[in-house]
Formats: structure tokens, sequence, C-alpha cells
């Protein structure tokens, strides 16, 4: 019965030491959300605006341009997918991969041949595992992307974009990324950004004030030409802020989770090793009293 006991306490010096990194991994987590958020909040007007500049000078004007022009017959198509540097994120990584090979499968299904992009070292394994090529990849910077990290990405698509499919461009820009609702809420979202969905093209706003018309200089071309590296930088930068945040915010609750569990199953093997000192010192007493009765028995024996 003492080598059980002794089993039980080393399984609980084991578990109690995770519980500890456990919970320091969601302090560590739950610090970093703060600034991610502050990112996010920072960024996302920014993006907003742009793409309510680009749509404004895409809608005044006539000019074919790959940022609002759809192609008669699209032919390949780019997905630039965002995971994670990092594990222990519970479902964060996975969910995004789910949604990259859902939008993947539908992209097959509309004839549409797809290159993929991959951001993040779960992504990078994921594709490599399965011998799947990728057409580039970044990894180092999911839980802290700067400006430069967005630009980097965009510089290929960019250059994809402009090309023509014959040379080996694309027709359409697809990002999946994970979108930070708050802090208990992340979904995975895909977006098109490439060519822009101008929807219907309206002269007035909704306080019912009449938009003014646009003149270009030197062209709408050139303006658009300009503005094409801008906007889908923005738009990955804003993407992989919106990703850093949900990856830090899955990681706190997962760890969380572990930490909880870790406390749940140190109660259990400790009521199990209370149970086994119990009775190994109810068995010591028993072999106690029997060996004085034996002893008591003998003495009286030899007595008579």
């Amino acid at each position: 019965m003492g080598a059980q006991l002794r089993v039980y306490k080393r399984r609980i010096r084991s578990v109690t030491a995770t519980k500890k990194i456990t919970k320091a991994m969601e302090m560590i987590a739950a610090s970093r959300i703060v600034k991610a958020q502050r990112q996010v909040a920072a960024s996302t007007p920014y993006a907003t605006e742009l793409t309510r500049a680009v749509t404004a000078v895409a809608t005044g004007s006539t000019t074919k341009h790959p940022l609002t022009t759809e192609a008669e017959t699209p032919v390949r198509a780019a997905i630039l997918l965002v995971t994670s540097d990092r594990g222990l994120a519970g479902g964060y990584s996975s969910n995004a991969i789910k949604a990259a090979e859902k939008l993947t499968e539908r992209l097959h299904g509309e004839g549409k041949e797809v290159v993929t992009y991959v951001i993040g070292r779960k992504g990078v394994a994921y594709y490599g595992f399965r011998e799947r090529k990728v057409a580039e990849s970044w990894t180092g910077f999911t839980d802290s992307p700067t400006y430069a990290d967005a630009k980097r990405a965009a510089a290929p698509l960019i250059e994809a974009v402009t090309q023509e499919t014959a040379e080996g461009g694309v027709d359409e820009l697809h990002i999946v990324f994970t979108e930070f609702v708050s802090m208990m809420t992340q979904n995975p979202v895909d977006d098109r950004m490439l060519p822009l969905s101008l929807g219907a093209t309206e002269q007035e706003d909704g306080k019912g004030e009449i938009l003014p018309l646009f003149d270009f200089e030197p062209s709408a071309e050139d303006v658009l030409d300009a503005l094409l590296p801008r906007y889908v930088e923005s738009r990955i930068y804003n993407a992989l802020l919106q990703a850093a945040a949900s990856e830090h915010a899955a990681r706190r609750r997962a760890m969380k989770s572990a930490t909880d569990n870790a406390g749940e199953l140190i109660k259990t093997l400790s009521r199990l090793a209370n149970a086994a000192r119990q009775a190994e010192i109810t068995q010591e007493i028993s072999e106690i009293v029997g060996g004085a009765s034996a002893l008591a028995d003998a003495t009286a024996g030899s007595d008579k």
C-alpha cells in the first residue's frame, strides 16, 4: 500500500507543476489581449476609411483596374491563411484551417485554381504534413504583428494580382483569418479583398447629403495604382491584429480550462492518496493488534 501512496504523491506533484505553468500562460495571454485590442481598435478605422476611399475612386471612374474589375472568366484565386506560430490555443488554428479548406473547396467547385499563401507555423505544418504546395509562407510574428510584417506578406500577393493569369497571376484574392468579436467569441472568416465589391453605387449617403463628383489627376488609373498596395497592406495588417487578439483570447481560455482541470485532478488525487494512507494506517493497526494478540496467546500458553 505504501507504493500506491507514493504513486499518488508523485502524480500530485506533477499535476501541481503543470497547473503553475498553465496559470502563468493564462496570465501572460490575458495581459497581451489588452494591447492587441488597442491595436485592433486603432487600425480598424484606418482600414475602413481607406476602403471607403478606394470605393469612392472606383465608383467615380470607369477605368478597368485589378482593384475593381471582375474577370469575365476567373481561372485562378489566391488564399492567404492566417494561423498561429504556437499551440496551446484550443481550436484557434484548426478552425481557421477548416475555413480555408471550405473556401478552397468552394473555389474548386467554381472551376478556379487555388494558390495558397500561409502565415503561421501551424498552417505551414498542416500543408507540409499533407505534402500540399504552398506558394509562400511567413512565420515568427503571429502573436505580435507589425505593419512591416503585413507589408512583407502583401508584396507577393500584390504582384500576383497585377500579373496576367497566363504569367502566374490571379484573378481574385481572399483572406482567411479569425475575427476578434469579444473575449469569449472569435470567429474564423473568409473575406474577398480583390476585386473590391463596390455594391450599389449610390449618389447619397445615409444623411441624404449629395456626394461630390471626383476629378482625377493625373488619372484614375494612377490613383488606383497608388491605392492598391496601401489597401491590401492595411487589410492584411488589420486581419493580423484581429488574429493576434483572437489567438491570445483563445490561449487564455484554453489555459484557464487546463488550470481548472488540473485543480480538479489534484483534488481527486488527494482524496485517493488520503484513502490509501488511511488504508495503510488501518492495515498497520490491524497488524499490531494481531501481533499483540498472538503474543498474548503465546505468553498465556507458556504460563500453563
